[in-house]
């Protein structure tokens, strides 16, 4: 089975996509000396003097690696202007554009089937004078079967007479479903055996992978992709998903490299702008990420919540997020990948506070693990707290200093109080103060006060508030964790204010 990828032709054509010179250069080498696929479709011919240089500059790479014949060009029944255009780059493979379909001959081009295939036949002829090699697409073949398959054979009857290689069958309008897929390659494949057809798959309706599934079991001998699924309108077939698709299902022999995919679909999202949706198979952020702790658990116990899609196949592993469906399951799996062992009721508390900061954001990272467990067990404030915050409220308004009202529970009475001050915490602290004044009751400086969040810099990341405090001569500190980073030192103030109660 033979692969195409198109990304760096039918790919372009995403709305608000176009690939610089070095960006088509950096795919093409992924494409097709990592993933190593079959054949690469680079560009369309006489868009642009800027695309024929690039068109240049891949050729001389391709011609200087052996994988010249590797690179495919769009270019068009238009008598020389596509051959010329593309001979001049120095590839030497034209994929002509036909109408596969009646009404697009007539109406489009304004040719009947006998002009259409007279203008082919020309246009072939000159591009092997030139030395090309021809592939030939019936572009909107899936349509020009469903309204006249007389014309489409007619068509074909004339190409396979012709010195073309491949004919490419197009779902150009992404019109299929895997029943009228399997039952219309099927027939060309019965009708003209020993002739390679690829299948050019589109998405509109969300079945290309179960379209080329059909296709490839009608007989087809090559499949048409893009990376990360780009492509116009709803976009092309994805690369990741129909390489495990005819491996796991159908046991498909292929030439490439699935262990590659992932790293050559980020470098497409970077160069596209276009970003993986989470949720998309194989290369999605999520796809290899397990969320609700039966499912940790069962991986746990001889994988069995586990299938065919390993991560490891394509340069991925397996996570297990942390939040509010987690269970200590999903901890545990976590804490054994950094080395973190704890006994049962320390990994309870931990599970709990996980459940608890999960309420406060979307997903826990395996970054913040480490903050959450020192914030548990090493600066657990317990059940018993003497003082407890019962309510708070700052505001921060232009023009006005910081306010803070405050409420606390102090060995089970109740006291309130306000202030001002330099920022939201400091009016909080302020605030703090004047009750402890009130109660005649001893209240540490400050000392030093540090804000860090886990490596990599992701604003959702925890923020861990540690602050050091002096009391009559003595130096301790407090630390507080949370998704907000006032809310982080004032749970850090509470816990120092039960710990000089001890």
């Amino acid at each position: 089975m033979e692969i195409l990828d198109t990304t760096l032709r039918d790919g372009e054509q995403t709305s608000g996509v176009s690939f610089s010179q070095q960006e088509k250069l950096d795919i093409a080498r992924s494409l097709l000396n990592d993933v190593k696929v079959d054949r690469i479709e680079i560009a369309s011919a006489l868009v642009s003097d800027s695309e024929q240089d690039t068109m240049r500059r891949l050729a001389r790479w391709a011609g200087a690696n052996g994988c010249i014949e590797r690179l495919e060009v769009l270019g068009f029944v238009d008598g020389r202007r596509s051959v010329d255009w593309i001979s001049q780059t120095g590839c030497k493979v034209m994929n002509l554009l036909c109408k596969g379909s009646l009404r697009h001959a007539q109406i489009q081009l304004g040719k009947t089937a006998g002009e259409h295939v007279a203008d082919i036949v020309e246009t072939v002829g000159y591009a092997r004078s030139k030395g090309l090699d021809v592939n030939v697409y019936l572009e909107a073949w899936s349509i020009g079967m469903d309204e006249s398959r007389d014309y489409v054979f007619f068509l074909t009857d004339a190409l396979v007479k012709l010195p073309v290689r491949r004919i490419m069958l197009s779902d150009t309008l992404g019109v299929l479903n895997p029943d009228t897929a399997a039952e219309m390659c099927g027939s060309m494949v019965r009708r003209y055996p020993g002739v390679h057809f690829d299948f050019h798959a589109h998405n509109d309706y969300d079945l290309a992978v179960a379209n080329v599934l059909s296709a490839v079991r009608a007989g087809v001998c090559g499949i048409h992709t893009t990376v990360n699924g780009l492509g116009e309108r709803a976009g092309n077939v994805p690369l990741g998903s129909t390489l495990a698709v005819l491996k796991d299902q159908l046991g498909t022999p292929l030439n490439t490299d699935e262990s590659k995919i992932n790293r050559v679909s980020r470098m497409v999202e970077m160069y596209s702008g276009i970003r993986i949706p989470q949720n998309m198979p194989v290369v999605g952020e999520n796809v290899f990420t397990q969320c609700a702790g039966v499912h940790a658990d069962g991986d746990g116990k001889c994988g069995l919540y586990s299938n065919g899609l390993q991560p490891e196949r394509f340069g991925r592993v397996r996570e297990y997020a942390l939040g509010k469906n987690s269970g200590r399951a999903n901890v545990r799996m976590n804490l054994e990948a950094m080395g973190i062992s704890l006994d049962d009721e320390s990994m309870k508390k931990v599970a709990q506070r996980i459940t608890e900061l999960g309420d406060k954001k979307e997903q826990v990272t395996q970054d913040d693990l480490p903050y959450i467990v020192s914030d548990v067990l090493h600066h657990d404030m317990g059940q018993e707290s003497k003082i407890r915050i019962l309510n708070y409220s700052l505001s921060l308004t232009k023009g006005l200093r910081p306010h803070a009202a405050v409420e606390i529970e102090v060995d089970g009475h109740e006291y309130q109080d306000s202030a001002c001050g330099d920022g939201q915490y400091d009016a909080f602290v302020k605030a703090l103060r004047k009750i402890y004044a009130s109660l005649n009751k001893p209240f540490p400086v400050l000392t030093d006060y540090t804000v860090s969040i886990p490596p990599g810099g992701r604003t959702d990341a925890f923020v861990q508030t540690v602050i050091s405090w002096n009391l009559n001569g003595q130096d301790f500190k407090t630390r507080g964790l949370d998704a907000d980073q006032t809310e982080a030192a004032i749970k850090a103030t509470i816990k120092m204010l039960n710990k000089i109660e001890e």
